[in-house]
């Protein structure tokens, strides 16, 4: 049986990780057709993902194999941002900037990764119980047509995918 882990929607493309029988990570169409697996080897556990929306890129967590890896959307470029203690247990993943940011389930603290100088890792704080991290700024994200914009009739077809907080 497969476990679907984590996902991430990008231009009508949602990435996602399952570590079933074989482990990968994976991008489909909203609607389910055209999987492609963009990692699928050199991989055990990923728990976590998140996308560089203007770089392009897909990084996610390996718990298994204690590293945080990149790729692509199409799965080319693949390498190793960090690996071994420093990154155990990682279990939420974001991106801003320069840096990733993550939570430990060792200890629940939020480290601070900077994903182009590998060796500069560091942890910022520790919470009660901190698992998932999110950063929420307007340079990430998409640009879209506000809906009071758009007449009813058009909006059905641009709206694929509606989050309600409770």
């Amino acid at each position: 049986m497969d476990t679907t882990n984590v996902s991430k929607v990008y231009h009508r493309k949602l990435f996602f990780t399952d570590y079933g029988n074989v482990a990968k990570v994976e991008r489909c169409d909203m609607n389910g057709m055209n999987r492609t697996r963009i990692v699928v080897s050199k991989i055990e556990q990923p728990a976590a993902l998140v996308l560089d929306l203007a770089s392009k890129y897909v990084y996610w967590v390996d718990i298994y194999l204690d590293l945080i890896g990149v790729v692509d959307y199409q799965g080319h470029n693949r390498h190793t941002i960090a690996e071994g203690r420093q990154v155990r247990h990682l279990y939420g993943l974001t991106v801003f900037e320069n840096y990733l940011y993550a939570t430990n389930l060792d200890n629940f603290s939020i480290i601070q990764i900077n994903r182009f100088n590998h060796t500069d890792i560091q942890l910022l704080t520790r919470l009660q119980n901190a698992r998932e991290i999110h950063v929420y700024h307007k340079r990430i994200q998409p640009t879209v047509m506000h809906y009071t914009t758009i007449p009813f009739t058009t909006l059905s077809p641009i709206i694929e995918l509606m989050l309600v907080a409770r």
